[in-house]
């Protein structure tokens, strides 16, 4: 199997294993796939395409971030940027960074924010290898895992020891690094799933005040 004519001959595992590569090959392979892959410890890791709900929750919270960060010195990044972990490579869904990107235009070394909306075929790697990699990241302050089918968000944040947080509709979720409170139910906007259908037919049947 070729993955594209500017890759070095390779070995190829079960994509549940990753491909096989050395950090050299996987930077080259990156700028000329047309598929995103994530890089742990020595293999790389094709990424599924994002569903409905995914994408608006990620659009919901970019735009927030966006709007709130014009004029500071913090910028937010969708994830077609990649953050370097030492030799590793992850496309969170979101993240702030308030320094200029180091070394490269392609990478961030440096985020204070990162956000992961999960799904089944991400969970597993967003909550374990993910996890321990970004929080032994200096500058992260913040790791924030969304709920894409339920209403429901984690926050991990370093001055609480890392203890989770959860937050549910009727919440406010504070993104201390850059001050920013959102309302959960502004974090999955236009998101259908069970819990905001509900909401939203609750809403709607209360009387106008």
């Amino acid at each position: 199997m070729k993955l594209n004519a500017g890759v070095d001959a390779m070995v190829i595992e079960d994509d549940q294993e990753g491909i096989l590569m050395t950090e050299e090959e996987y930077l080259r392979m990156e700028a000329e796939s047309e598929v995103k892959h994530e890089y742990f410890d020595g293999r790389a890791y094709a990424m599924a395409g994002a569903g409905y709900n995914h994408n608006c929750i990620t659009a919901n919270v970019l735009g927030e971030f966006r709007n709130h960060l014009k004029g500071t010195p913090c910028a937010t990044f969708s994830s077609d940027m990649k953050v370097r972990i030492g030799k590793d490579y992850t496309y969170p869904d979101v993240l702030v960074s308030c320094d200029k990107m180091a070394g490269s235009d392609y990478f961030c070394t440096s985020p204070v924010i990162i956000v992961e909306v999960l799904s089944k075929t991400t969970r597993k790697r967003d909550t374990t290898a993910k996890l321990i990699r970004y929080l032994n990241i200096p500058s992260i302050e913040e790791y924030v895992l969304v709920e894409q089918d339920v209403v429901s968000i984690e926050v991990l944040r370093r001055n609480n020891d890392w203890r989770p947080e959860y937050f549910y509709l009727g919440d406010s979720v504070t993104f201390d690094p850059i001050q920013l409170t959102l309302r959960v139910e502004e974090i999955y906007d236009r998101v259908d799933n069970g819990d905001m259908n509900e909401f939203r037919q609750r809403k709607h049947s209360l009387p106008e005040q």
